[in-house]
């Protein structure tokens, strides 16, 4: 679990995540002296943020390849920009890499034995859910999408066992999906929930979770639109390996 930073361990994360092609090849010295900060800053933020220390850090992203984007073709490219690249590109492969195929076959067969999908989503979630929405009824399953939320209270205690309801949340902690998965908890309706938090209500509460990487760095931080694309990529990934099982009619 991780433990809130100082002000000078958030700007030492901050300037890792706009380096983070360069963090692997920099000491624990060079780092301290690009960042302006002591090696003692560096090991406690790493260690809040999970790891043993800068090493396992610098392990895990080699091990993870998130340093794999080549930029050597490109003549000029801005720093910012960069930055912004290397963000996507963290939570398309640390998403895919965190995710559990046992899981995505479970989740597979929940949705295949089921007669209706149930999604609930909110706010910019919800164009994830129509997506899915639509290649599902593609698939000639049967699926809805609400997002009003006095309807997702309501929708959620006229549910059947033979029904499966899919959560779409970055946060898992939007209040009338809670309200929803409690309801299904109680009923023991099987929910499957796709989200990038671990630590939070709606994981507790569903029966399968997809949970992907969300990056820290936001260039729209007075406002609250964190970027679904760790969502997107698990929705994907589910609707695609569904289909396939459809083709092969298991």
């Amino acid at each position: 679990m991780e433990h809130k930073l100082s002000e000078a361990e958030n700007f030492l994360w901050d300037y890792m995540m706009n380096h983070i092609q360069e963090i692997p090849n920099l000491s624990i010295i060079k780092l301290s002296e690009r960042a302006n900060v002591s090696t003692t800053t560096i090991v406690r933020t790493m260690k809040k943020k999970g790891y043993e220390g800068y090493t396992s850090f610098k392990h895990y992203l080699k091990e993870q390849k998130n340093t794999k984007i080549n930029f050597s073709t490109v003549d000029k490219v801005d720093g910012e920009i960069k930055s912004s690249i290397l963000k996507n590109e963290q939570e398309v492969v640390r998403t895919i890499n965190m995710l559990d195929t046992g899981v995505i076959e479970d989740a597979i067969q929940k949705i295949w034995s089921s007669q209706r999908i149930i999604i609930f989503a909110r706010g910019f979630s919800e164009m994830i859910g129509e997506e899915m929405r639509t290649k599902f009824q593609l698939l000639d399953k049967y699926c809805v999408l609400h997002t009003d939320p006095n309807i997702i209270k309501t929708i959620s205690r006229k549910l059947h066992k033979k029904d499966v309801v899919l959560f779409i949340s970055l946060n898992g902690e939007t209040e009338e999906l809670v309200a929803a998965a409690e309801n299904c908890y109680r009923e023991e309706i099987s929910s499957i929930l796709i989200t990038a938090s671990r630590e939070s209500r709606l994981n507790h509460l569903a029966e399968l979770s997809l949970i992907g990487f969300k990056s820290e760095i936001s260039f729209f931080p007075e406002y609250e639109v964190r970027s679904r694309l760790p969502l997107s990529v698990i929705a994907r990934i589910l609707l695609d390996s569904y289909a396939i099982r459809v083709k092969k009619g298991d």
